[in-house]
């Protein structure tokens, strides 16, 4: 009997293991990849001349590893901000990539240190994709939608399948394009982040109000909810030079 307990117990402990590790360890996080999160708050009266700088100098900046998108905010979240995503292979490569910038001498005085003085505050983040999703091209240009969930402590052997299912119940509607689904790794935790495109704002507003009408969606959002502490959602604007548009 007590060999059968024994026996019993270390199949609970890999089953959860198991779970865990589906969703926090996909096959991005186990091949390195991550995406890092970059937050820039401008000056108000710096904004413009901020993005047409980056806009001339971008190639620059691009020569050293892979911009996923890049965008300002609209509403919903700080004004005059701005939003990027950078991917890179693991963290030696991130390391790799800010040496050789310290000493591209192109980057440094044409793009950095002139607009250093334009940037208020920076946040960085690492995240991995979730092993259910990988980076997906809208169908053609439109606008963008970040939210931002802050689940209860625990881990996604909690939460992650009912998350999991309400994204998917959102995403099944059509009225908006799943681009990827982000698990925080250094930032603050128990934080994912839903990247979503759609036409327009408007579009975006008529379909949620009907998939609110869904009792599919209706059901897996009030399972998912449940592990829920907080949210929010951002209104994005890519910029002409994003590779999501």
């Amino acid at each position: 009997m007590l060999a059968l307990r024994g026996s019993l117990r270390r199949l609970s402990q890999a089953l959860v293991h198991q779970v865990c590790s589906s969703f926090t360890t996909g096959h991005s996080q186990q091949e390195g990849t991550f995406y890092e999160f970059c937050t820039y708050y401008l000056k108000p009266a710096n904004v413009e001349e901020f993005l047409y700088n980056f806009k001339k100098n971008v190639h620059l900046r691009t020569a050293h590893s892979e911009l996923v998108g890049y965008w300002t905010v609209g509403f919903g979240g700080r004004i005059n901000t701005i939003f990027h995503i950078w991917k890179y292979d693991n963290f030696a490569h991130r390391a790799a990539v800010y040496k050789a910038l310290a000493k591209d001498e192109d980057w440094q005085e044409r793009f950095l240190i002139p607009n250093l003085p334009l940037i208020d505050k920076q946040e960085s983040e690492i995240t991995y994709l979730v092993p259910w999703c990988k980076i997906r091209t809208p169908p053609k240009e439109g606008i963008y939608e970040l939210s931002t969930f802050l689940m209860k402590p625990g881990g996604p052997a909690l939460w992650g399948d009912a998350f999991q299912r309400a994204v998917n119940a959102h995403a099944d509607q059509g009225y908006i394009k799943l681009i990827g689904v982000f698990h925080a790794e250094y930032g603050l935790l128990n934080r994912v982040h839903v990247l979503w495109w759609c036409e327009n704002a408007d579009a975006r507003a008529a379909g949620r109000r009907q998939a609110h009408e869904d009792p599919r969606v209706v059901s897996a959002v009030r399972e998912s909810v449940n592990y829920l502490d907080a949210q929010q959602n951002m209104f994005l604007i890519p910029w002409s030079f994003s590779p999501l548009k």
